[in-house]
């Protein structure tokens, strides 16, 4: 079955960077489109970025266009978000997903000094 595991959150400082990733499994990864999608406290989950299954083309939500990449390394499975110029609003526990559904356990980015 489709398995995703998300790794590499942590406590970052405003302004600081961070890449996580998302090792993927049970599927043709290499024929899917990806996202990430995020969840504050409190809040619903909100779109990221997304990626089409070669690589080729990329989208940012308003937020975050500028300051994250994504990317992907499909001979290795793995889905990457590099975040650069950390805010405290980035705050939530970040998934990778099928646009289709289908999400893994999420890792926890926290922004605060």
């Amino acid at each position: 079955q489709v398995q995703l595991v998300e790794s590499g959150g942590g406590l970052v400082q405003p302004g600081g960077s961070l890449r996580i990733s998302c090792v993927a499994s049970g599927f043709s990864f290499s024929d899917a489109h990806m996202i990430w999608v995020r969840q504050a406290p409190g809040k619903g989950v909100e779109l990221v970025a997304g990626i089409t299954s070669g690589g080729e083309r990329t989208t940012y939500v308003d937020p975050v266009k500028g300051r994250f990449t994504i990317t992907r390394d499909n001979a290795k499975s793995t889905l990457y978000l590099q975040m650069d110029n950390l805010k405290p609003e980035d705050t939530a526990v970040y998934y990778c997903a099928l646009p289709s559904g289908g999400r893994g356990r999420g890792t926890q980015v926290t922004v605060s000094s």
